[in-house]
């Protein structure tokens, strides 16, 4: 089967995903996290791409980003992936490649969907039972976008910031959100698109973006076309 070509419409957000190489270890220490930090946002600041929203875990890394200009986020990735393997292999006394392939990623509707990948990529640690408490994981946004903390590298996207107009407020109600987890189904949805590389959005949505970019936003159905 061939591999579907990788779009990225301006100012529309996508969840990325890059996994380690068999899984192996991406961080394995403090430094590592912040050489990883100093990196993204280097690198998203240059391609112009605003994040949102991030969990760096010992494996793999989750991004929620929007690209400003053509290209944005295949730049980004293309050079972050190679300078943290250079500093990765250096450190390690390794060589050879770090990372699992190209990075998978998914383009999202705004309305109705955007927040669900937020609270997918903090709450990400919570799942993974590494923490009792989202605030507890340290590399991750949830401590910017639920508890107020500074940072360089966050970008909030308008319908975080529509969550109410007082900052202390929406950080409540974002705190809220969060609280809910997300359904299995919601788990799975957002999971298997971003693993193809396709669209998590509505019907209306989808339609849309394959109109736009020439370029299916479904997961094919298997088995041989029907003769006409």
């Amino acid at each position: 089967m061939s591999r579907l070509h990788r779009i990225c419409p301006v100012n529309i957000p996508q969840h990325i995903i890059q996994r380690g190489n068999n899984h192996q270890i991406c961080f394995a220490s403090e430094t590592d996290f912040v050489t990883y930090t100093a990196y993204l946002k280097k690198y998203a600041n240059k391609f112009e791409v605003d994040i949102h929203a991030w969990v760096f875990m010992t494996n793999h890394v989750h991004l929620l980003c929007t690209p400003k200009k053509e290209g944005g986020i295949s730049n980004m990735m293309q050079s972050l992936g190679r300078g943290y393997v250079r500093y990765f292999n250096n450190v390690y006394y390794r060589s050879g490649t770090l990372w699992e392939g190209r990075f998978k990623s998914c383009i999202i509707e705004d309305e109705g969907y955007l927040l669900q990948v937020y609270r997918y990529i903090e709450l990400n640690p919570v799942r993974a039972k590494m923490v009792e408490s989202p605030a507890d994981y340290k590399w991750s946004s949830y401590c910017v976008n639920a508890l107020g903390k500074k940072s360089t590298l966050c970008s909030p996207h308008f319908l975080y910031l529509q969550l109410h107009k007082n900052k202390e407020e929406r950080l409540v109600a974002y705190k809220k959100l969060c609280s809910y987890g997300l359904a299995k189904k919601q788990l799975l949805e957002i999971r298997d698109n971003t693993n193809k590389n396709l669209a998590f959005g509505s019907q209306r949505f989808k339609l849309e973006i394959e109109k736009l970019t020439g370029r299916r936003m479904e997961a094919g159905k298997r088995g041989r076309p029907k003769a006409t």
